[in-house]
């Protein structure tokens, strides 16, 4: 006799922002004490991909609220083996996006969180928790909020793509097709900028960007990212227009005609 299937039993959206909002505070105590601050920094990869003990504590954190919280659902996050929950609901952390940030000084890295069902993210965290910003993103819409301020987000209107602002994280972008896939988008736009992890999609979610293009992103890298400019309007997919929550290439774009012109640049 097989084993019953658990059925997906979503709670309602105060209890999955209150258990969000828990994990991102437990994450920004522990990223606070490491940043610029002196930091030993490992490496995953002969390349350099730079991991440290904020990293560790900050998913250690994390989990420890979501074992207390949410017991029955899932974890998947990039320091710690995934969990498999049977809610059917799995929550997507990365505790550190954007380490080359950190550890560098800078205040572009941030802190993921994203709820996900069967179908992909339902609601998403983007932390950062030495500027205090919050940008968060569900199915009752998008907020930014920084201490007592709280401010409804939303994508820019834009739709023409010379007047856009595209953003990546690294010039590079992934392999050298990916690169010049990204530099026909590139070429097409007013302005591109470059380095800012996940805060880019922030950005987009808040308006004042209007795409972000990247490659080679693990599933924690992307699901709060998806949940949060979905939630402002926003679309975002892989570069073929399918669901981008499983890591891979990403596209991000604040209106469909954005969208359809920078996805048709991609694939040549």
């Amino acid at each position: 006799m097989g084993h019953p299937v658990a059925m997906s039993m979503t709670p309602d959206i105060e209890t999955i922002r209150t258990v969000a909002h828990a994990v991102a505070d437990a994450a920004r105590v522990e990223t606070l004490k490491y940043f610029r601050k002196p930091l030993a920094v490992d490496s995953k990869r002969a390349d350099f991909d730079p991991v440290t003990i904020a990293d560790r504590a900050a998913e250690a954190a994390m989990r420890a609220v979501l074992r207390r919280m949410r017991p029955d659902d899932g974890i998947l996050g990039e320091e710690e083996e995934a969990v498999r929950g049977t809610s059917g609901l799995t929550w997507v952390l990365d505790p550190i996006d954007g380490t080359r940030g950190f550890i560098s000084g800078t205040p572009t890295w941030g802190v993921l969180i994203a709820l996900q069902d069967a179908g992909g993210p339902i609601h998403g965290i983007i932390d950062q928790p030495f500027t205090g910003e919050r940008f968060e993103g569900g199915a009752d819409g998008a907020i930014w909020t920084r201490g007592d301020a709280r401010v409804p987000m939303k994508v820019r209107a834009t739709t023409d793509l010379a007047d856009a602002t595209v953003l990546t994280t690294f010039p590079e972008i992934g392999t050298a097709e990916e690169a010049a896939a990204f530099r026909r988008v590139a070429n097409a736009c007013r302005l591109t900028r470059y380095g800012m992890d996940c805060y880019g999609y922030a950005l987009l979610a808040a308006g004042h960007v209007d795409l972000v293009i990247e490659a080679g992103l693990q599933s924690y890298d992307i699901a709060a990212p998806i949940a949060v400019v979905r939630a402002a309007g926003g679309i975002v997919t892989d570069w073929q227009g399918g669901p981008a929550h499983g890591g891979g290439r990403a596209l991000a774009a604040a209106t469909p005609e954005l969208h359809a012109a920078a996805l048709a640049l991609l694939n040549g």
